[in-house]
């Protein structure tokens, strides 16, 4: 009779067991107990499928056991900063202030290339100004924020059309307070990214030259997802999540349905009209296009994104923002193409 209990409480034991393994399951196939307590995530308002999924929530609804903390950045060197003060997981960088965080060794890799800038970012000058041409731009005031993709397109469109920094005044404004800037006459233009282009375009602003021309003559950004060292070593299988997440927001992104076009111009703080247009001003990637040649690639063949980082880095090294331009191998293993095979 007694051993025939403890058969029994066994069995009891081990079906507790299975229903508790079982509940510690999320839909998706994640393990609770395996998910971080806390997910810091640092973002910009930049129109792209990251966007899209912020404001569905799936982060949340994926991981509902973890406190999911969204930061919001204006520009790259703050996302550094942050990184190197060890308060993000996860983040997205423009090119250029990626390079030089990834030539500074601070602990973060990448995961995923968001997008490639197109005319999302643009010089928009005041009608007032005279200034119909790059070359115009001698002797005025620009705006742009320091260390940004737009601050790099500026300095690429420059150099393209002969033009030296020296000829113009360029003062280091963000986004955010950009607006103000142009309304008080403290500048004659900006060279900046959505929503703040909207803005200068609806306040009397007209586009000099886009983003799109400037990489079409080499100077090519780009914005791209990166993860801390100690997260990645920690939660590999949540980064691969983010990535079905992101891959699934893109192609809704792409899709463009009332609902997330309403999402969208929510978080960008535009119109729908505004948000249809903005759409359609940048190259969003999905899970699928990492592997091109053109981007991250594979492990077996890495793609061309480090070439663009080797690229950026000879750019930034000649404009002093970094001492260093290291060889194109050095940031191929910082680019997680394990993650696509």
């Amino acid at each position: 009779m007694k051993s025939r209990q403890i058969t029994k409480a066994t069995q009891a034991f081990a079906a507790t067991l299975a229903i508790l393994a079982l509940a510690a399951t999320t839909a998706g196939g994640e393990a609770f107990a395996a998910d971080p307590a806390e997910l810091r995530i640092g973002y910009f308002q930049s129109p792209n499928g990251e966007l899209l999924a912020k404001g569905q929530g799936q982060l949340q609804k994926r991981f509902p056991n973890t406190k999911v903390q969204y930061i919001k950045f204006d520009v790259g060197r703050d996302v550094n900063a942050a990184f190197a003060g060890g308060s993000l997981d996860i983040g997205i960088i423009g090119t250029p202030p990626g390079a030089a965080g990834l030539v500074n060794k601070l602990p973060y890799k990448i995961f995923y290339l968001h997008d490639i800038i197109g005319e999302s970012e643009a010089l928009v000058a005041k009608e007032s100004s005279g200034i119909k041409s790059v070359q115009d731009v001698k002797g005025k005031t620009i705006a742009t924020p320091f260390g940004s993709t737009s601050h790099f397109s500026l300095l690429a469109a420059l150099k393209q059309n002969g033009v030296a920094p020296t000829e113009l005044k360029i003062l280091d404004i963000t986004g955010q307070e950009v607006h103000a800037a142009w309304v008080r006459g403290d500048i004659d233009g900006a060279y900046i990214w959505q929503p703040a282009q909207s803005a200068l375009v609806a306040d009397g602003g007209r586009i000099v030259v886009n983003s799109r021309q400037v990489a079409e003559k080499g100077g090519i950004t780009g914005e791209f997802g990166i993860v801390s060292d100690k997260f990645y070593a920690e939660h590999p299988d949540v980064v691969k999540a983010y990535i079905e997440i992101l891959d699934e927001a893109t192609k809704e992104y792409r899709a463009a349905s009332p609902e997330n076009v309403a999402i969208l111009a929510k978080e960008l703080g535009l119109s729908e009209d505004e948000t249809r247009k903005v759409i359609s001003q940048i190259i969003v990637l999905d899970a699928a296009d990492q592997k091109d040649p053109k981007y991250l690639g594979t492990p077996s063949a890495p793609g061309a994104l480090a070439q663009l980082l080797k690229d950026t880095a000879d750019f930034l090294l000649a404009d002093k923002s970094i001492k260093t331009s290291p060889p194109k191998e050095f940031f191929e293993p910082l680019i997680l193409t394990e993650l696509y095979q």
